[in-house]
């Protein structure tokens, strides 16, 4: 092969190669909008990236996860979400559906929530079944599940008949009439006390000795799962029962809680993220309900506030802090 030859042979295999940074295949990258501050402790985080590990993924090798943390303000929400598509995600996980109404921006990339309540009635999606759109994910809340919370502490202290419900506002909410209907039936007085902050929580505490408040309800809300462990302090304080939907609020401190558990609604939306990677659209993967709850009682709370938990209650318990 003559010199000229070989030059144009060695040029074309040049061109032949793909540029190094096409030949490696990108790293999928999943955005996650965080309401607390920069943790990995919570139930939320840990099930997330479980379900990632279940999945074969390692993080920083074949999947990057960044979190953007809203450190308990929700307006800052916005500025979260701008900043996050900059990057591109191919994904985003919302740890929390306050998150949502700064995600309406996020119209062309697939969005994972794990804390739905009504996802249809809220407007998210045209069925559970088929969304639509670009949300998917799992429910934390039913309407009978909310029920049974307010049932479980009235057999906790039978003698309840007023008790305050904490929920912080969001838009369209519709929780507090849940609870009022089924405060309704069971002869309860219920008061609803907003509560948006920290310093609120110090407040409507500080309120309830007046309005002779005997128990309290908390929504399930980032706000709430943030400050679990002031709360239960509080109440101990001012010697209140409490019940919670929230994970590990028995576990700090808190008297009990019901509900499906959050590690394993977040595990579960690595699945979501694994099939959206994968190619499925979003709004064609129907929304999953929990099927498991678990009714936790922290003994050592219920000792310190003088209350005997009844028998048949305590056959139904799924763990007992002692």
């Amino acid at each position: 092969m003559d010199r000229r030859r070989f030059l144009l042979a060695s040029l074309a295999g040049v061109l032949a190669q793909p540029p190094a940074a096409e030949a490696q295949a990108r790293i999928p990258l999943v955005g996650v909008l965080a309401f607390g501050k920069a943790a990995t402790d919570t139930p939320a985080d840990q099930g997330f990236r479980q379900g990632l590990r279940d999945l074969g993924y390692v993080e920083g090798r074949t999947i990057v996860v960044d979190y953007r943390w809203a450190e308990g303000e929700s307006e800052r929400y916005t500025a979260l979400v701008a900043d996050l598509l900059r990057v591109s995600p191919d994904v985003i996980l919302a740890l929390s559906v306050s998150a949502l109404p700064a995600l309406q921006a996020a119209t062309t990339i697939p969005v994972i929530v794990a804390t739905m309540s009504d996802p249809v009635r809220d407007g998210l999606a045209a069925s559970l079944a088929r969304p639509g759109g670009n949300i998917t994910g799992l429910t934390l809340l039913s309407d009978d599940f909310i029920a049974k919370r307010l049932q479980i502490l009235k057999e906790a202290m039978p003698s309840a008949s007023r008790i305050a419900l904490l929920h912080n506002p969001r838009p369209n909410a519709t929780i507090p009439a849940i609870y009022e209907s089924a405060a309704t039936r069971l002869g309860i007085r219920l008061l609803v006390l907003e509560t948006r902050s920290q310093a609120d929580i110090e407040r409507v505490f500080s309120a309830m000795g007046r309005d002779r408040v005997q128990a309290v309800l908390l929504s399930q809300d980032p706000l709430f799962t943030e400050e679990r462990r002031r709360i239960a302090e509080l109440a101990l304080k001012h010697r209140l029962l409490t019940m919670s939907g929230e994970t590990g609020y028995a576990v700090a401190g808190g008297l009990m809680n019901y509900g499906p558990s959050l590690f394993d609604n977040f595990r579960r939306a690595a699945v979501f993220v694994d099939k959206i990677l994968k190619g499925a659209k979003p709004g064609d993967l129907p929304i999953e309900q929990p099927t498991k709850f678990e009714l936790v009682i922290n003994l050592k709370t219920a000792k310190a506030l003088g209350l005997t938990i009844p028998p048949s209650l305590l056959a139904r318990v799924d763990q007992v802090i002692e």
